[in-house]
């Protein structure tokens, strides 16, 4: 007869071993609401938060615990049924599930899932853990600490590259940002304004901003010719509270990013950059500006948006087509730029001149370019190596055309 003592030695020891799976979105940039367990099938079914208010319920980011390293781990992921976009209507279902989901083993090396199984309007990515955890995402996040880090450390690594704090938002929490230019002498410079994030879901858009902030700091010759020939302006994330929370961003109320350039900005990342750009324009050294986006899940080539042609002179249209030739020269894959670009005019959009290209084109020069750059996220090279592979691109784009633009 076993003794009380080695009973619950032996309690104790099968309770240990038998630690249950877990999941939580308790940590920068988390979001889930887990609908349920399965211990014996290892299925965590989940849908994204939907903050109050706070823009589109598709992001979904997890941390699992309790994994039996070796062990496969089934995440079944569908839509947030309680969420509605403004105006009522259920959000598709395709915003929520990309074909692939973002698993992590550390936190910070992010690779792809095999591709999901869909049925209905949920998706299950299965995935063989070897460790005790995991993350799980929509895409590769990228954090406000993310973004603090980046400046921090490109600040460090190159003397051409300068941090600085656009702002602090309206819960408080500052916006890094960077200026980068190489000394020229005397010479006259452009300026370039590159932003990304205003939605905060976007999450790729930031990793295509790391690609060209680590290309131009490169000792690439052409990287150093911009360096001298420019002054560039990096804002990883715009959107910094709603990414911090783990929320959508996209028609958040009142307004969101994107729709907040006004004469009255609601956003204090919105008013600065603002701010920063008039300034420049008045000093006579704005060229270029770039708003980096990731677009709907049926869109499998990065494209430009541009401004309608009412707000363009006929330089600035030459100027426009330039342009996007430079970046169809150089931004040849794996993921290609389409050929053709999209206005986003009134058809696009009732707000359409709250829209950052098109008030940064309607309050600067005729002149100057401003595009949106929409970079696939739904695709097998939309990731971290992708991304920033589109971003080394883009900068190239960049120096092209300044390159071939007279002062």
């Amino acid at each position: 007869m076993m003794s009380r003592y080695f009973c619950l030695t032996l309690f104790i020891a099968c309770a240990s071993a038998r630690a249950d799976l877990a999941a939580t979105s308790d940590f920068e940039g988390g979001s889930a609401i887990v609908e349920s367990i399965d211990q014996a099938a290892a299925t965590i079914r989940l849908s994204p938060a939907a903050p109050k208010e706070r823009g589109w319920a598709c992001w979904w980011y997890v941390k699992i615990t309790g994994i039996k390293p070796g062990q496969t781990i089934t995440l079944d992921v569908g839509p947030n049924a309680a969420y509605r976009v403004p105006g009522g209507n259920r959000l598709a279902s395709t915003w929520v599930t990309p074909q692939r989901a973002t698993f992590s083993i550390d936190g910070k090396t992010w690779r792809h899932t095999a591709p999901g199984k869909k049925r209905d309007d949920r998706i299950s990515y299965t995935q063989q853990v070897d460790a005790t955890e995991a993350w799980f995402a929509w895409g590769p996040p990228f954090t406000p600490r993310d973004a603090g880090a980046l400046v921090e450390s490109i600040d460090k690594a190159s003397d051409h590259a300068e941090a600085f704090e656009l702002c602090k938002t309206r819960g408080g929490r500052p916006v890094p940002a960077l200026r980068i230019a190489q000394p020229n002498g005397d010479a006259p410079r452009y300026g370039v304004w590159v932003q990304a994030r205003q939605h905060a879901w976007e999450s790729g858009a930031s990793w295509v901003g790391v690609g060209l902030v680590e290309w131009l700091v490169s000792e690439d010759e052409r990287a150093e010719a911009l360096r001298k020939r420019a002054e560039i302006y990096i804002v990883p994330i715009m959107d910094i509270d709603n990414t911090a929370i783990g929320a959508g961003g996209k028609e958040e109320l009142p307004r969101d990013h994107n729709r907040d350039w006004s004469d009255e900005p609601h956003h204090g990342s919105v008013k600065a950059a603002q701010e920063k750009i008039v300034a420049m324009h008045k000093a006579g050294r704005f060229d270029l500006f770039i708003d980096l986006h990731n677009p709907g899940p049926r869109d499998h080539q990065p494209f430009y948006f541009t401004a309608p042609d009412e707000l363009l002179s006929e330089a600035g249209k030459r100027n426009l087509a330039r342009f996007v030739a430079a970046g169809r020269e150089e931004i040849t894959g794996p993921m290609k730029l389409a050929e053709k670009t999209r206005p986003s005019g009134a058809s696009y959009d009732k707000n359409w001149r709250l829209i950052s290209k098109n008030w940064v084109q309607g309050s600067t020069s005729p002149n100057v370019v401003a595009v949106t750059l929409e970079t696939t996220w739904d695709s097998p090279y939309s990731t971290v190596k992708g991304y920033k592979e589109v971003g080394r691109q883009q900068g190239l784009a960049i120096e092209r055309y300044l390159r071939e633009s007279p002062r």
